[in-house]
C-alpha cells in the first residue's frame, strides 16, 4: 500500500491518495501555475511597437533587454536563494513575486515613453525564480518525471497562448500595446496566488519516493562548489549548450512576430501549434517516466536533444530551399527546440541526481543554467542591435539556428560519452555542511524520519 498512495499532510493517517490522482492534481496545478507566470511575463512579445525608438535603439529590443536584465539578476540571486529556500517560505515568495510583477505592468502602462521600460526590469526581477520555486514542490518523488513533464510543457503551451492572448487583446479588444500586458496580468495574478496555495497542500515525499530517488536537501555555497567540481567537464558542456538553447528559444519567443509575417496566420495559430507540440512532448516524457534505469533515460534525452538541434541546424542552413509552410515551420521550431530545452528544465537533472546519488536539489541546476542562458540572450540582443542591426530578423535567426544547432549537437554527444564513463566510477560524496548548520540539519532529518515512519506504516 505504501508504494501506491500519497498521504495528505493535514491528515497523515486518515486519508490516502492514489498516485494517478496525485499526478493529475499536482501536475495540473504546477502546469497552470507556470502558465500564469508566463501570462505575467510574456504578453508584451505580441506587440511590435513599430516605429518607436529609445536612445536610437529599437523600442522592442530595449524593452526585451530591460526585462531580461531583471530576469538575469533574479537568476543570479536565485543560485543561492533557490538552493537554500525552505518549504515554508515558498507561498510567500510566489504571492510577493506575482504582486510585484503586476504592479510593474501597471507602471508600464502608466508611465510615459521611454521611462516606462524601467518598469519591466522589476517585472523580470520578480519572476526570475518562479520556475525553481514551483518545481521544488514536485522533485524527489517516484512520479516526478511525469509531474515535471506536465509542468515543463507549460513553457511550450503557455508561450503560444500568451502571444495569442496578446494579439487578441490588441486586435479585437483594441487595448493599447502598453496596457495589454497589465490587462492579461490582472487576470493571472489572483489565479497564481490561489494555485500557489494549492501547491502547499501537496503531500510530502514518502519513504518509497526517497528510496527510488534520493533525499532532497538544501545546498550551501561550499557544497554547491564541491558539486560543480565533481562533475565539472559534464556541467561545462551542458551549461554551454543550455546557454545556446536559451538564446535561440528566447529570440524565437520574443521576436517571432518580426521573423515571420503574422498577417498570414490567425491570432490563435501560436496557441494551436504549441498545443500540438506540447502533446507530443508530453507523450515522449510520459514514456520515459516508465523507465526506471536513470542512466538510460539520461542517454535517451541527450539523443533526442541531439536529433532536435540537428534538425534545427538543417532548417537554418537550407531555409529557402525547403519552402515549408509557415505553420509547419513554426511547429518544427517549437517541437525540436523545446524537446532539448524542456529536457533540461524538467527531467534531466532530476534523473541526474538520482543516477549519481547526489545530495542536493534540482533547483540549483536549473537556476544555474537559466542564469547562464539568459545572460547569453542579453549579450546576443546587444550584439544584434549594435553590430548586426542591418541583418533582417529572419536571416539572423536562420544563421543562428545553424551555428547553435551544430554546437549543441557536439556538446550533447560529448556529455553522453562522459556520463557513461562517469557512471562506472566510484561516487564521491559531497562534504557535509559547515559546523554551524549541522544541528539544524539533524533536526530537519529527525522531523523527516518521524513523518516517513508514519507514512510507511499506512
Amino acid at each position: 500500500m505504501k508504494d501506491s498512495v500519497n498521504t495528505l499532510p493535514e491528515a497523515e493517517g486518515k486519508h490516502a491518495m492514489p498516485d494517478w490522482l496525485f499526478v493529475l492534481w499536482a501536475g495540473g496545478t504546477a502546469l497552470l501555475s507556470y502558465s500564469l507566470v508566463y501570462a505575467l511575463r510574456k504578453p508584451f512579445t505580441a506587440a511590435e511597437f513599430e516605429g518607436l525608438q529609445v536612445c536610437g535603439m529599437d523600442y522592442k529590443i530595449a524593452v526585451s533587454i530591460i526585462q531580461l536584465l531583471g530576469y538575469v539578476c533574479a537568476k543570479l540571486l536565485g543560485i543561492k536563494f533557490i538552493s537554500e529556500l525552505r518549504p515554508e517560505g515558498r507561498l510567500k515568495f510566489i504571492i510577493g513575486s506575482a504582486a510585484l510583477s503586476e504592479i510593474s505592468l501597471v507602471a508600464f502602462g502608466l508611465l510615459p515613453i521611454p521611462y516606462n521600460i524601467v518598469a519591466l526590469f522589476f517585472n523580470g526581477l520578480s519572476l526570475g525564480c518562479m520556475w525553481g520555486v514551483i518545481f521544488s514542490f514536485l522533485e524527489g518523488r517516484r512520479t516526478t518525471d511525469i509531474l515535471a513533464s506536465i509542468m515543463g510543457v507549460s513553457m511550450a503551451l503557455s508561450s503560444g497562448v500568451a502571444k495569442s492572448l496578446g494579439l487578441y487583446a490588441l486586435n479585437h479588444l483594441h487595448v493599447s500595446e502598453f496596457w495589454m500586458p497589465a490587462l492579461i496580468g490582472a487576470v493571472a495574478f489572483p489565479l497564481l496566488c490561489f494555485t500557489g496555495w494549492m501547491m502547499t497542500r501537496f503531500p510530502r515525499p514518502t519513504a518509497a519516493d526517497i528510496a527510488s530517488r534520493s533525499v532532497r536537501v538544501t545546498l550551501n555555497g561550499h557544497q554547491r562548489w564541491a558539486l560543480f567540481r565533481r562533475f565539472m567537464p559534464l556541467l561545462l558542456m551542458l551549461f554551454g549548450a543550455n546557454l545556446l538553447l536559451t538564446v535561440q528559444r528566447d529570440i524565437k519567443e520574443d521576436f517571432i512576430v518580426c521573423i515571420i509575417d503574422v498577417d498570414t496566420i490567425s491570432s490563435w495559430a501560436f496557441a494551436q501549434i504549441d498545443s500540438i507540440a506540447t502533446l507530443v512532448l508530453l507523450a515522449v516524457f510520459a514514456l520515459l517516466a516508465s523507465t526506471y534505469n536513470h542512466l538510460r533515460v539520461l542517454c535517451i534525452l541527450l539523443v533526442l536533444s541531439t536529433c532536435g538541434m540537428g534538425t534545427l541546424a538543417f532548417l537554418g542552413a537550407d531555409a529557402g530551399g525547403i519552402g515549408l509552410p509557415t505553420t509547419i515551420w513554426l511547429f518544427m521550431q517549437s517541437l525540436c527546440l523545446d524537446m532539448a530545452y524542456l529536457s533540461f528544465q524538467t527531467i534531466f537533472f532530476e534523473r541526474f541526481i538520482a543516477c549519481f546519488k547526489i545530495r542536493g536539489n534540482v533547483g540549483f541546476f536549473i537556476i544555474t543554467i537559466d542564469f547562464v542562458g539568459y545572460l547569453g540572450t542579453l549579450a546576443l540582443l546587444l550584439f544584434k542591435e549594435f553590430y548586426a542591426s542591418h541583418i533582417d530578423w529572419a536571416s539572423f535567426y536562420n544563421q543562428m539556428s545553424l551555428y547553435i544547432g551544430v554546437a549543441c549537437c557536439v556538446a550533447f554527444i560529448g556529455s553522453l560519452i562522459y556520463m557513461i564513463h562517469a557512471r562506472n566510477r566510484k561516487p564521491e560524496p559531497l562534504p557535509e555542511k559547515p559546523e554551524e548548520t549541522v544541528t539544524e540539519h539533524a533536526e530537519e532529518t529527525a522531523k523527516d524520519n518521524v513523518y516517513l515512519t508514519t507514512t510507511t506504516a499506512i
